[in-house]
């Protein structure tokens, strides 16, 4: 049942059960003192009446001799008169008379006619107690007795009796409880009432979670919870809103992908396609087709290779940074670009620091730079390679002194497909598909960081990789002057 019970009812429900469960509890701790209560209060009197008697019988004197009682008659009988009994309180004195008891009872209305009820008074009279419990018409009744031990042992004795109704004072224990149960039951109403639109303030972010989750298509990831609260609710909607931004983009990232590889292998493919049915039997025309259809088919490697690397660059996994000795990377890394092209390569700067980045990244990042540097000077041109640390963030430049590139390309030229209008001046060029510097600009956000290109028309171009020292840590701070 209580799988089917919204979060809201189930709420309500416990709370009505422990404030059910308290309040019951409180009933019978409230009716267990007051019944204990009655029950002290009764013993004490009865306790009391009995030592006010004894303490008469032994100090009390005859008003018509002044002299110590001799008839157990008048000392009951006197001992009545004086006493003041409460509205469900009796007194009596038995006197033994023959083989019965003659009741002496006081002038006043009594609860019930307790001296008329001979059975009772037997029964008190014959116990061998000196207090117990009797069963009447009016109640439970209960009793204790004096013995009147007068000096003359041929004088009949007495007993002075003491009787309380109890159940009275148990009527007002039970009119107190059902005006607590009544109050309880107010009360308990009153708090499901709070409880249920506190409930609903409660899990009124939980419903929105649940209604967006709902609108929430693979075409609509726009939608997220407005967030007012700082509870565990509100972490939630966090959680929830931070967790639609990654399928958001991973989303993105599959659309582009798979948009980019349309656009970019349908040209290899209509070429490939193309070369191959208008081949003709001549084996020199069909040794030059498969030379053009193995250099596209390469391509549309090259092109699915970099499409994957640049997915892999929304994964978590896809920089691994480790602690690497800046002079010792900066090093390996001019060593393999000197490979790249005839050039004039100069290691210009390099930083000597421990610091911690993902090394092969670093090491793609730059000679990728370094190649596009290549591709765009010629043959003993010079291009500079250098590191160096300022604060907490390291960098990295490829430098040329090729034609450099127009300030409005400067950013469009990081973006995937995007291909610099710049001429080349390498006799050896050849087009990419625009995703080395898609890439590099990845491996720099992966390192919490950023690539920049400084350059003047006709005076060169300077790419530069700003990272965090410690890509590990975070996203980056800002950067030092």
């Amino acid at each position: 049942m209580s799988a089917r019970m919204s979060v809201r009812m189930r709420i309500v429900a416990w709370l009505v059960v422990v404030m059910a469960v308290a309040l019951g509890a409180v009933a019978l701790a409230v009716r267990s003192i007051l019944l204990t209560g009655i029950e002290r209060d009764t013993h004490l009197l009865l306790e009391q009446e009995a030592r006010e008697f004894q303490t008469f019988a032994v100090e009390g004197r005859d008003p018509a001799t002044g002299r110590p009682f001799e008839r157990a008659d008048e000392l009951l009988r006197m001992h009545l008169r004086r006493q003041y009994a409460s509205d469900d309180e009796i007194l009596l004195g038995l006197v033994r008379d023959g083989a019965g008891y003659r009741v002496l009872r006081q002038e006043r209305e009594a609860p019930y006619d307790l001296a008329g009820d001979r059975a009772a008074v037997a029964a008190i009279a014959d116990a061998s107690g000196s207090s117990g419990t009797i069963q009447t018409r009016a109640g439970e009744v209960k009793w204790a007795k004096v013995r009147a031990r007068m000096p003359d042992a041929a004088e009949p004795g007495g007993a002075f009796v003491i009787a309380y109704f109890v159940d009275r004072d148990r009527a007002e224990v039970a009119h107190t409880l059902r005006v607590l149960g009544a109050v309880s039951g107010a009360a308990l109403v009153l708090a499901v009432g709070v409880a249920w639109g506190v409930a609903g303030r409660i899990v009124a972010p939980v419903r929105l979670l649940r209604r967006t989750a709902a609108e929430i298509t693979e075409q609509d990831l726009t939608r997220r919870i407005p967030v007012r609260r700082k509870d565990e609710i509100g972490e939630l909607a966090t959680t929830f809103n931070d967790m639609l931004d990654r399928l958001e983009r991973a989303f993105a990232t599959q659309r582009e992908f798979v948009d980019d590889a349309g656009h970019e292998l349908r040209t290899p493919i209509t070429i490939v396609r193309g070369h191959l049915e208008v081949m003709g039997d001549d084996p020199t025309e069909q040794r030059e087709t498969l030379r053009l259809v193995t250099d596209e088919l390469d391509r549309m490697s090259r092109i699915v290779e970099e499409l994957l690397l640049l997915a892999k660059a929304e994964r978590s996994d896809f920089v691994r940074p480790a602690p690497v000795a800046l002079m010792e990377l900066t090093s390996d890394i001019y060593a393999k670009v000197r490979a790249l092209g005839d050039r004039r390569w100069v290691l210009a700067g390099i930083g000597e620091t421990l610091v911690e980045v993902d090394e092969q990244r670093v090491t793609q990042a730059m000679i990728q730079l370094a190649f596009n540097a290549v591709q765009h000077t010629e043959v003993g041109a010079e291009i500079k390679v250098g590191s160096a640390v300022s604060g907490d963030r390291v960098y990295f430049w490829v430098s040329d002194d090729g034609p450099g590139i127009a300030p409005e390309e400067a950013e469009r030229i990081f973006e995937r497909f995007s291909r610099g209008t710049t001429p080349s001046s390498s006799p050896d060029h050849r087009p990419g598909a625009g995703l080395g510097l898609a890439i590099v600009r990845a491996i720099a956000e992966g390192h919490h960081g950023t690539v920049r290109v400084m350059s003047t028309p006709g005076n060169g171009a300077t790419f530069e990789l700003d990272l965090a020292q410690n890509a590990a840590a975070g996203p980056d701070r800002e950067r030092p002057s």
